[in-house]
Protein backbone atom coordinates (compact mmCIF):
# COMPACT_ATOMS: atom_id res chain seq x y z
CA UNK A 1 0.00 0.00 0.00
CA UNK A 2 1.58 3.54 -0.78
CA UNK A 3 1.61 5.98 1.41
CA UNK A 4 -0.56 9.01 1.00
CA UNK A 5 1.76 12.58 1.23
CA UNK A 6 0.50 13.45 4.10
CA UNK A 7 1.61 10.30 5.92
CA UNK A 8 5.38 10.77 5.95
CA UNK A 9 4.97 14.47 7.65
CA UNK A 10 2.19 12.83 10.11
CA UNK A 11 5.00 9.78 11.10
CA UNK A 12 7.72 12.54 11.33
CA UNK A 13 5.55 14.47 14.06
CA UNK A 14 5.55 11.64 16.12
CA UNK A 15 8.58 10.75 16.43
CA UNK A 16 9.44 14.20 16.94
CA UNK A 17 7.16 14.37 19.87
CA UNK A 18 8.38 10.83 21.26
CA UNK A 19 11.95 12.57 20.99
CA UNK A 20 10.09 15.33 22.77
CA UNK A 21 8.40 12.96 25.43
CA UNK A 22 11.60 10.98 26.61
CA UNK A 23 14.04 14.50 26.93
CA UNK A 24 11.26 15.54 29.24
CA UNK A 25 11.23 12.29 31.32
CA UNK A 26 14.69 12.49 31.73
CA UNK A 27 14.99 16.14 32.43
CA UNK A 28 12.34 14.92 34.92
CA UNK A 29 14.11 12.62 36.26
CA UNK A 30 17.39 14.48 36.70
CA UNK A 31 15.63 17.34 38.35
CA UNK A 32 14.19 14.78 40.59
CA UNK A 33 17.22 12.70 41.73
CA UNK A 34 19.00 16.43 41.78
CA UNK A 35 16.31 17.16 44.22
CA UNK A 36 16.67 14.11 45.85
CA UNK A 37 20.50 14.41 46.61
CA UNK A 38 19.93 17.57 48.18
CA UNK A 39 17.60 16.64 50.58
CA UNK A 40 19.60 13.99 51.91
CA UNK A 41 22.75 16.08 51.94
CA UNK A 42 20.95 18.63 54.04
CA UNK A 43 19.29 16.18 56.65
CA UNK A 44 22.88 14.83 56.87
CA UNK A 45 24.11 18.24 57.37
CA UNK A 46 21.75 19.19 59.92
CA UNK A 47 21.68 15.79 62.00
CA UNK A 48 25.10 15.26 61.59
CA UNK A 49 25.74 17.60 65.34
CA UNK A 50 22.81 15.90 67.39
CA UNK A 51 23.90 12.19 65.77
CA UNK A 52 27.82 13.07 67.64
CA UNK A 53 26.50 14.66 70.37
CA UNK A 54 23.96 11.15 71.20
CA UNK A 55 26.72 8.97 70.67
CA UNK A 56 29.56 11.23 72.43
CA UNK A 57 26.71 11.03 75.86
CA UNK A 58 26.70 7.42 75.09
CA UNK A 59 29.90 6.82 75.39
CA UNK A 60 30.51 9.34 78.30
CA UNK A 61 28.06 6.97 80.07
CA UNK A 62 29.67 3.63 79.88
CA UNK A 63 32.69 5.61 81.01
CA UNK A 64 31.09 7.55 83.93
CA UNK A 65 29.80 3.73 84.82
CA UNK A 66 33.51 2.92 85.98
CA UNK A 67 34.96 6.11 86.67
CA UNK A 68 32.17 7.93 88.03
CA UNK A 69 32.35 12.37 87.86
CA UNK A 70 33.46 12.52 91.67
CA UNK A 71 36.45 10.71 91.11
CA UNK A 72 37.51 13.14 88.45
CA UNK A 73 37.49 16.46 87.50
CA UNK A 74 38.01 16.08 83.81
CA UNK A 75 36.11 15.18 80.72
CA UNK A 76 37.03 11.75 79.87
CA UNK A 77 36.02 12.36 76.03
CA UNK A 78 38.66 14.74 76.12
CA UNK A 79 41.68 13.18 77.49
CA UNK A 80 42.02 10.01 75.41
CA UNK A 81 44.84 8.57 73.85
CA UNK A 82 45.97 6.11 71.44
CA UNK A 83 47.20 2.43 72.03
CA UNK A 84 48.86 0.41 69.57
CA UNK A 85 47.56 -2.70 68.55
CA UNK A 86 48.63 -5.29 70.93
CA UNK A 87 48.30 -8.50 71.54
CA UNK A 88 48.34 -8.58 75.52
CA UNK A 89 45.07 -5.97 75.21
CA UNK A 90 43.82 -8.80 72.41
CA UNK A 91 44.06 -5.59 70.17
CA UNK A 92 44.12 -6.15 66.13
CA UNK A 93 44.87 -2.57 64.98
CA UNK A 94 44.92 0.92 67.04
CA UNK A 95 42.50 2.08 69.47
CA UNK A 96 41.66 4.22 72.51
CA UNK A 97 42.48 4.34 76.02
CA UNK A 98 40.78 7.46 78.20
CA UNK A 99 42.58 8.79 81.56
CA UNK A 100 40.60 10.65 84.84
CA UNK A 101 42.56 13.19 86.28
CA UNK A 102 41.97 14.91 89.51
CA UNK A 103 43.63 18.10 89.60
CA UNK A 104 45.73 17.53 86.60
CA UNK A 105 47.13 14.25 88.09
CA UNK A 106 45.96 10.65 86.63
CA UNK A 107 43.68 8.72 88.72
CA UNK A 108 42.79 6.04 87.08
CA UNK A 109 42.96 5.01 83.33
CA UNK A 110 40.92 2.93 80.70
CA UNK A 111 41.79 0.14 78.71
CA UNK A 112 40.51 -1.80 76.26
CA UNK A 113 40.54 -5.48 75.86
CA UNK A 114 39.20 -7.99 73.72
CA UNK A 115 39.58 -11.48 74.70
CA UNK A 116 39.04 -14.33 71.54
CA UNK A 117 37.87 -17.02 73.70
CA UNK A 118 34.18 -16.58 74.82
CA UNK A 119 31.91 -19.51 74.19
CA UNK A 120 30.77 -17.25 71.21
CA UNK A 121 33.17 -15.23 69.79
CA UNK A 122 34.46 -12.19 70.76
CA UNK A 123 34.25 -10.12 74.16
CA UNK A 124 35.30 -6.53 74.26
CA UNK A 125 35.86 -5.07 77.81
CA UNK A 126 36.67 -1.77 79.23
CA UNK A 127 38.54 -2.09 82.42
CA UNK A 128 39.10 1.04 84.68
CA UNK A 129 42.45 0.94 86.54
CA UNK A 130 43.30 2.84 89.05
CA UNK A 131 47.17 4.51 89.02
CA UNK A 132 48.13 2.32 91.98
CA UNK A 133 47.54 -0.40 89.73
CA UNK A 134 43.55 -1.86 91.65
CA UNK A 135 40.64 -2.78 89.29
CA UNK A 136 38.19 0.44 89.50
CA UNK A 137 35.80 -1.67 87.64
CA UNK A 138 35.11 -3.92 84.28
CA UNK A 139 32.27 -3.71 81.84
CA UNK A 140 31.44 -5.93 78.71
CA UNK A 141 30.75 -3.75 75.64
CA UNK A 142 30.26 -5.99 73.07
CA UNK A 143 29.79 -9.74 73.12
CA UNK A 144 27.35 -12.37 71.54
CA UNK A 145 27.12 -14.55 74.61
CA UNK A 146 24.37 -16.94 75.42
CA UNK A 147 21.41 -15.20 76.77
CA UNK A 148 20.59 -16.49 80.12
CA UNK A 149 23.67 -18.02 81.06
CA UNK A 150 27.25 -15.99 79.09
CA UNK A 151 25.38 -12.96 79.09
CA UNK A 152 25.68 -12.31 82.92
CA UNK A 153 28.96 -10.87 82.28
CA UNK A 154 26.70 -7.86 82.13
CA UNK A 155 26.34 -5.79 85.03
CA UNK A 156 22.20 -5.18 84.24
CA UNK A 157 22.45 -9.09 84.17
CA UNK A 158 24.26 -9.38 87.46
CA UNK A 159 26.42 -8.73 89.88
CA UNK A 160 29.04 -10.60 89.15
CA UNK A 161 31.11 -8.55 86.54
CA UNK A 162 31.97 -6.08 90.30
CA UNK A 163 34.07 -9.09 91.46
CA UNK A 164 36.54 -7.55 90.06
CA UNK A 165 36.35 -4.19 91.93
CA UNK A 166 39.57 -3.34 94.25
CA UNK A 167 41.36 -6.23 92.95
CA UNK A 168 45.26 -6.39 92.24
CA UNK A 169 47.37 -8.37 90.47
CA UNK A 170 48.45 -10.41 93.55
CA UNK A 171 45.08 -9.68 95.36
CA UNK A 172 43.69 -13.17 94.27
CA UNK A 173 44.25 -16.22 92.01
CA UNK A 174 42.79 -14.73 88.50
CA UNK A 175 41.04 -17.94 87.79
CA UNK A 176 37.87 -18.83 87.98
CA UNK A 177 37.23 -21.68 91.07
CA UNK A 178 36.33 -24.91 88.77
CA UNK A 179 40.35 -23.63 87.59
CA UNK A 180 41.49 -23.32 91.44
CA UNK A 181 41.07 -19.34 91.63
CA UNK A 182 38.65 -16.74 93.28
CA UNK A 183 36.34 -16.15 90.54
CA UNK A 184 32.69 -17.42 90.55
CA UNK A 185 31.55 -19.55 87.45
CA UNK A 186 28.05 -19.46 86.00
CA UNK A 187 26.09 -22.22 86.67
CA UNK A 188 26.31 -24.11 82.91
CA UNK A 189 28.72 -21.68 81.45
CA UNK A 190 32.16 -21.78 82.77
CA UNK A 191 33.99 -20.74 79.73
CA UNK A 192 32.76 -17.16 79.73
CA UNK A 193 33.67 -15.96 83.14
CA UNK A 194 37.03 -18.11 81.98
CA UNK A 195 37.66 -15.92 79.33
CA UNK A 196 36.94 -12.63 81.31
CA UNK A 197 38.89 -13.35 84.03
CA UNK A 198 41.78 -14.08 81.96
CA UNK A 199 41.19 -10.65 79.94
CA UNK A 200 41.09 -8.72 83.03
CA UNK A 201 43.90 -10.29 84.08
CA UNK A 202 45.99 -9.32 80.59
CA UNK A 203 44.61 -5.68 80.93
CA UNK A 204 45.98 -5.46 84.49
CA UNK A 205 49.32 -7.18 82.94
CA UNK A 206 50.00 -4.27 80.21
CA UNK A 207 48.94 -1.81 82.72
CA UNK A 208 51.84 -2.99 84.97
CA UNK A 209 54.07 -2.65 82.04
CA UNK A 210 53.26 0.94 80.77
CA UNK A 211 52.44 2.42 83.66
CA UNK A 212 54.35 5.90 83.54
CA UNK A 213 53.09 6.07 79.63
CA UNK A 214 49.47 5.40 80.37
CA UNK A 215 49.53 7.52 83.46
CA UNK A 216 50.68 10.19 80.84
CA UNK A 217 48.24 9.43 77.92
CA UNK A 218 51.32 9.22 76.13
CA UNK A 219 50.74 7.36 72.62
CA UNK A 220 54.02 7.73 71.17
CA UNK A 221 56.00 6.48 73.97
CA UNK A 222 54.02 3.36 74.06
CA UNK A 223 53.92 2.94 70.08
CA UNK A 224 57.56 3.22 70.16
CA UNK A 225 57.72 0.38 72.77
CA UNK A 226 55.95 -1.83 70.64
CA UNK A 227 57.73 -1.08 67.47
CA UNK A 228 61.46 -1.68 69.46
CA UNK A 229 59.81 -5.50 70.58
CA UNK A 230 58.80 -6.03 67.38
CA UNK A 231 62.28 -5.54 65.75
CA UNK A 232 63.76 -7.71 68.99
CA UNK A 233 61.12 -10.40 67.83
CA UNK A 234 62.19 -9.69 63.86
CA UNK A 235 65.85 -10.01 65.00
CA UNK A 236 65.01 -13.52 67.45
CA UNK A 237 63.22 -15.06 64.51
CA UNK A 238 63.95 -18.30 63.66
CA UNK A 239 67.31 -18.92 61.36
CA UNK A 240 67.90 -20.58 58.07
CA UNK A 241 68.33 -23.98 59.27
CA UNK A 242 65.93 -23.90 61.89
CA UNK A 243 67.12 -23.55 64.76
CA UNK A 244 65.86 -20.80 67.62
CA UNK A 245 67.38 -17.80 69.04
CA UNK A 246 66.97 -16.99 72.49
CA UNK A 247 63.78 -15.79 72.92
CA UNK A 248 62.91 -12.10 72.73
CA UNK A 249 61.55 -9.74 75.33
CA UNK A 250 57.31 -9.12 75.01
CA UNK A 251 55.78 -6.20 73.42
CA UNK A 252 56.41 -4.01 76.95
CA UNK A 253 60.28 -4.54 76.59
CA UNK A 254 60.95 -7.29 78.70
CA UNK A 255 59.26 -5.97 81.98
CA UNK A 256 55.68 -7.79 82.02
CA UNK A 257 54.60 -10.10 84.47
CA UNK A 258 54.72 -13.85 83.77
CA UNK A 259 52.97 -16.82 84.55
Amino acid sequence: MSLTPDQPEQQAQAARGLKHNIARAASGLAVFAIVTAGVVAVTQMTTADTIADNERAAQSAALAEIIPPSLHDNDLLDDAFVLPPSQVLGLASADTGWRATRDGKTVAVLLPVVTGKGYSGDIRLLVGIRADGSVAGVRAVKHAETPGLGDKIEARKSGWIHEFDDQTLSSVEWKVQKDGGDFDQFTGATITPRAVVGAVRQALIYFMAHRTALLAGDSETLTATRRAAEAQDTAHAPSADGTLAPSATSEHGGDEPHE
